[in-house]
């Protein structure tokens, strides 16, 4: 079972910005693609970002513009730049990988808050 860790969460405050990591046990190339995924209470997990093995990316309306999704494949970890945080992308953000024809992976999760 490949093994994701999240790191870089925290608090920030409204219009800053924030990086987050993501780092795979295994190599990176073995996904079709890695995501970013985030909670709030009450609230369904929601995408957030995503990126393929050919570094197409996607991004839904709430963060289009604001977040950037990238991948260093020679240190097998995926980057999420939150830029113009605002206070409804408090969450916790997960990180996500897809390898065709297995169970999706998850890491443990990470707390963004923004506030003042």
């Amino acid at each position: 079972q490949v093994q994701l860790q999240e790191s870089g969460g925290g608090l920030v405050q409204p219009g800053g910005s924030l990086r987050l990591s993501c780092a795979t046990s295994g190599n990176i190339l073995m996904f079709k693609a890695m995501a970013w995924y985030r909670q709030s209470p009450g609230k369904r997990r929601e995408l957030v970002a995503a990126i393929t093995d050919e570094g197409q990316t996607n991004y839904p309306e709430a963060t289009k513009g604001r977040f950037t999704i990238s991948r260093e494949d020679a240190k097998n970890t995926v980057y999420l730049q939150m830029d113009n945080v605002k206070s409804e992308d408090t969450a916790v953000y997960y990180c996500n990988a897809i390898k065709i024809g297995a169970v999706p992976s998850w890491g443990q999760g990470i707390q963004v808050t923004v506030s003042s």
